[in-house]
């Protein structure tokens, strides 16, 4: 786990087709899904003129000018003002340092400007190798709201949490 760093060291930005090649190395190292579906999940976003009225939202986290870390969320098709964040990953190398965190408050911040969000939600697993990343959404005010076991796979349950926007 690397140590917390300057927070000034970060920036946050959309996503550009560019990026996509070091996304598919986070998604990869971080055993996610098959990055080979990258292209047909970001095709929308980065198709709209304008990044900030996208259907759906992508952003990524630079330290120091590198790629370190991507998040993407969109509206769940049948709820009002309900976003999910689908993915959220940072390189192994910088993970504990604070750019999850960072990524995370810039989704949030993007989603209450445009105005149209009232809860994010987001899925994880309940296997206890993701119990950090269950705890890093309740250390951002992400409260538990459901489990349903045996969703990923037999013994590894789905566990969802909920934060007001």
């Amino acid at each position: 786990m690397a140590a917390k760093i300057d927070t000034s060291r970060i920036h946050i930005r959309p996503l550009k087709k560019v990026d996509l090649p070091v996304v598919a190395e986070i998604v990869d190292a971080n055993e996610m899904f098959s990055s080979e579906m990258l292209d047909d999940m970001s095709s929308g976003f980065l198709a709209a003129p304008d990044p900030d009225a996208a259907e759906s939202l992508w952003l990524i986290a630079t330290l120091d000018g590198m790629l370190a870390g991507f998040v993407f969320a969109a509206p769940e098709q049948l709820a009002d003002g309900v976003w999910n964040m689908l993915a959220l990953a940072v390189s192994p190398a910088h993970q504990g340092a604070g750019i999850g965190a960072a990524i995370t408050d810039a989704l949030e911040a993007r989603l209450r400007a445009r105005g149209d969000a009232r809860m994010m939600i987001v899925d994880t697993s309940g296997a206890e190798r993701f119990a950090l990343t269950r705890e890093f959404y309740e250390k951002r005010g992400y409260e538990p709201e459901a489990r349903i076991r045996d969703y990923w796979a037999e013994g590894d349950d789905k566990a969802t949490f909920r934060k007001t926007l």
